[in-house]
Order: C-alpha cells, then structure tokens, then sequence
C-alpha cells in the first residue's frame, strides 16, 4: 500500500479526448502532453488520446517530444519551447515538428542544413513567445527560401479565451488571420493553422482554423469558470491515514501551534506535505474527504504531512483510511484553486515528490 497515490482515471482521459474531438469536428484535435501529461503521465495518457480522436500531440520541450515519441507515438508531435542553441539533431531525426517563435530560432534551423518540418508562432497579442509582426516577413521569407525546411502553418495562444466575453479573443484572432493572410501571399501554403486553446476550443468554434491545440480539457478540468462541458477529471489525489491521536482543549497541532482545538476531539495525519507538492498557502483552505466526510485540514502544512481535525471523530476513522486531497471523494481541484486563490490547471501539477502515479480504466486490469 502506497501512502500517497495520484490516481489516473483513463476511462475519464478517453471520455474527454472523444467528446473534444466530436466538438472540434472537421479541425484537427492536437492533444497537448508537455509537463508529463499536466501530471497525469504522458506516455501513459497519449495512446489513450490516440486512440479516442487525437491526431497530433503538442509538448513544450525537445526532451518530452522525444520521450512521446521514443515510448511508440506515431503520429506528429510538435515542440516549440527550444533554444537556437541547442542540438536539435534528435528530434530532427524522430521527425519531431519545431515551433519558430522567433527570427533567431528560423535562422538557426536554416543553418543547421536538415530537413525539418516547422509551424511558425506569431505573437498576436499575448506578448510572450512568438514572431512579432513587424518580423513576419522576414520570418516567412527566410524559411520559404529554406529548400529543406516545410512551413506547416503559423500558430498563436489566446490570453483572455476563458473570459468569454474578452473583446481581446476578436483581437487576436484578427492579428491571426492577417498573418496568416500574409504567409500565403509570401509564397507559403501553411496548410494547418491553430488558435485555440482548451477555452477557445470549447467556447469559439469559429477560431477552430486547420487545428485546435487542447490541454487541461482532456485532463477532465473545465477551463471557463462557471461553465460545464461534461468533461471528466481524470486525476485523484489520496494519501492514507498513518495516525490518529487525541487531543484535549486548548491544545495546538502543527509548527507554531497555529491552530488550537476548541474542543476534546481527534486529529488524522496524513503523510503529504510541501516536498510531495502541497504548498503551505493550503493551510486554512483544504478539507481532506475520508469516508465520504470532508474534514479541515489545520494547522501548518508540514514537509511530510499534515494533520487533520476529526472533530469527535464520530465516523471512527482509522490508520490505513484513504485520505482525499483532491478529486472523487474530496474538493475537486477546481474548488481547491478557487480556495487558494489560483486556477485547475495548477492543481493538478501538484502531486510530485514521494507521490506514486497508479492508474485505472483503459487497458489496465
């Protein structure tokens, strides 16, 4: 028995990657893995995505893009957070797509003399990585006059898309078009464009272009607040109950006995502290679901753990009891983010540390 275990729910991964795609219909689905799969284990959930509708798959790293395909992904992969500077070589040669976010990054490619399929990303209003427009043709030029090098498409990232009613989405997708516009008047075909993110996807169907470049939404976590799109989360959180112990009115629990109980109860402690992912700043904020009951977490967040206020402790929980930090049985992460003041996407980048990743539904039996 593992004493804390980041539960992947692979039925609810495959759910989501399948209703994404009937949404997105003719577009292409790009299913984004980096960050090991937003914590949910990339080269587990890609097959999954594969097989429920994805047809390619975005990381941010050479390193990821080459453990994606090196773990049996066929289909294409694109990595855009690179250096000029850096042996690309590899992930040339596993016919890895690279993103061109700057003049730099396009020179680069040019001098290296291999063939490599590429997908420029213009900035159209985010003003973090992209070609910025005054650099657009020199940009288009360089890499249309590159024999070896094929120009896929251009892509951007929306700022304000899980704000619905943000006039900087119309901005942007109009900058998006214009460079699009130009590309092909520069001599380049860019066949496959894409705009949107997870709350572009679900919210503006008419930005879908060639592609749309999903994340968080296949992991089950509703990227517009207040809305429902049916997905699944797909992530649960749990550590076991190690101890349970008394404690008398008055008393404190915890590094500067920050917390004192107001009455004669019990407290759980659960073995999950801030080197297994859990900041300090939950403090006050979380409830822990044991049993089907959700009980506050108190007193200071710990390295190793943190304790629990059972009250009476009338539900008779034990050592060995599941603890929920979040998901089925406990906050979901999107409620944990609201309490602490941070998003979904976030919250289920937590689990690190000594936590173990298990996983159910899909193939596993």
């Amino acid at each position: 028995m593992d004493l804390l275990t980041a539960r992947i729910d692979l039925d609810a991964i495959a759910h989501n990657t399948r209703l994404l795609k009937d949404l997105v219909g003719e577009a292409r689905l790009m299913a984004v893995v980096k960050a090991d799969g937003y914590g949910h284990g990339a080269t587990e959930v890609a097959p999954v995505m594969a097989a429920n509708g994805a047809d390619a798959f975005g990381v941010a790293t050479l390193a990821e893009a080459v453990e994606l395909r090196e773990s049996g992904i066929e289909t294409p992969i694109l990595a855009w957070i690179w250096s000029p500077h850096q042996d690309v070589a590899e992930a040339l040669a596993l016919n890895i797509e690279l993103g061109v976010p700057s003049l730099e990054h396009a020179r680069a490619l040019v001098a290296a003399e291999v063939p490599a399929r590429v997908c420029v990303k213009v900035d159209t209003g985010l003003h973090r990585s992209g070609v910025d427009e005054a650099e657009w043709d020199e940009v288009f030029t360089t890499l249309r006059d590159a024999a070896h090098l094929t120009v896929t498409g251009v892509f951007s990232h929306l700022s304000c898309a899980d704000e619905p009613d943000n006039p900087e989405t119309d901005r942007q997708a109009e900058r998006f078009r214009r460079a699009i516009a130009r590309a092909r008047e520069l001599g380049l075909e860019v066949p496959v464009n894409h705009l949107c993110n997870s709350p572009g996807a679900l919210t503006r169907a008419d930005l879908h272009f060639g592609q749309v470049r999903v994340g968080v939404a296949l992991y089950g976590q509703e990227p517009v607040p207040g809305l429902d799109h049916g997905l699944k989360p797909a992530m649960t959180w749990v550590g076991r109950v190690a101890v349970v112990k008394p404690i008398a009115p008055g008393e404190g629990t915890s590094y500067g006995l920050t917390w004192h109980a107001e009455r004669a109860g019990r407290l759980a402690v659960i073995p999950c502290g801030y080197a297994d992912g859990l900041p300090r700043m939950v403090q006050g904020h979380l409830e822990v679901g044991i049993g089907g009951k959700r009980y506050p977490q108190v007193g200071r967040v710990c390295m190793d753990q943190i304790v629990v206020d059972l009250g009476d402790n009338a539900a008779d929980v034990r050592p060995g009891d599941e603890a929920v930090i979040f998901g089925a049985g406990g906050m979901s992460a999107t409620e944990l983010a609201e309490a602490t003041g941070t998003i979904n996407y976030e919250i289920i980048c937590l689990p690190t540390g000594r936590t173990v990743r298990t996983y159910t539904g899909g193939d596993q039996q």
